[in-house]
């Protein structure tokens, strides 16, 4: 019997859970401001210059509810901050604080060394055509037919 093969979308996600699983350790041990594994993805999806609770929603899957306790939790923790949308006078931006940018950093440092740890295991070869892959524009989803069932 050969084992199942499992879907790119399975793979990709346990290759993000590896990451994140890893960062959230590394970050534990430095006695950094304890974040959710969801407080960890709103901060990769948040811009620069700010995002609204409802984009952040929209990019990291998930309802406006949960994006905005997760934006809540990280203003106790002093990692994010909301600000006037000079844009629209009905919305706020949240983006990070002084302290937010330390910690983005500080992970992005981290990050770094988790891909060098992932060359050292799989090859650089591999780890730079995986990057390579997934840099490239993909174009919006395709339609595709359901196949039928026989």
């Amino acid at each position: 019997m050969h084992p199942t093969r499992r879907n790119l979308p399975q793979l990709l996600g346990e290759a993000r859970r590896w990451f994140d699983e890893a960062l959230l350790a590394a970050l534990d041990e430095a006695d950094a401001t304890p974040v959710s594994p969801t407080q960890l993805q709103l901060f990769t999806v948040l811009d620069e210059q700010g995002t609204t609770v409802s984009e952040l929603a929209r990019r990291m899957g998930v309802t406006r509810q949960t994006a905005h306790q997760a934006v809540h939790g990280l203003m106790r923790s002093g990692l994010l901050e909301q600000v006037p949308d000079p844009a629209s006078a009905r919305q706020r931006l949240i983006r990070r604080t002084p302290e937010g940018e330390r910690a983005h950093s500080r992970a992005e440092s981290l990050l770094e060394a988790l891909e060098e740890r992932l060359a050292d295991r799989l090859g650089r070869e591999a780890v730079d055509a995986l990057r390579a892959a997934l840099e490239e524009p993909w174009g919006p989803p395709p339609s595709v037919a359901v196949p039928t069932q026989r």
